[in-house]
């Protein structure tokens, strides 16, 4: 199992940049791969980017794309969101999750962080 911590969540003007990070804990961290979602107020959670065990692979919901550049410390159990360029419409909880297979990470992730707020304001 792994357990997972968000942090790094806030308020920020449109245009500002934010930097989400997640912290794992177990010795296996590194066989998982990762991922970010979003929910935003009377939305259903969505997918917003993931990564491989090792970082050689990587997604994005196309809105997204261009903006946000996900990252993984396996030496430090950590995997991380940078969000540049934050639109209104990024306003969300957003969610850290693992999964063992990267083919599900973006579907049905197993595993999953409590969420840390991130709200930007126009």
């Amino acid at each position: 199992q792994v357990q997972l911590v968000e942090s790094g969540g806030g308020l920020v003007q449109a245009g500002g940049s934010l930097r989400l990070s997640c912290a794992a804990s177990g010795r296996t961290f590194s066989t998982y791969a990762m991922g970010w979602f979003r929910q935003a107020p009377e939305k259903e959670r969505e997918f917003v980017a993931a990564i491989s065990w090792r970082g050689g692979s990587t997604d994005y919901a196309n809105s997204v794309k261009g903006r946000f550049t996900i990252s993984r410390d396996n030496a430090k159990n950590t995997v991380s969101l940078q969000m540049n360029s934050l639109k209104p419409e990024d306003t969300a909880v957003y969610y850290c999750a693992a999964e063992r297979t990267y083919s599900r990470i973006t579907t049905r992730p197993s595993y999953w962080g409590q969420g840390t707020q991130v709200t930007v304001s126009s």
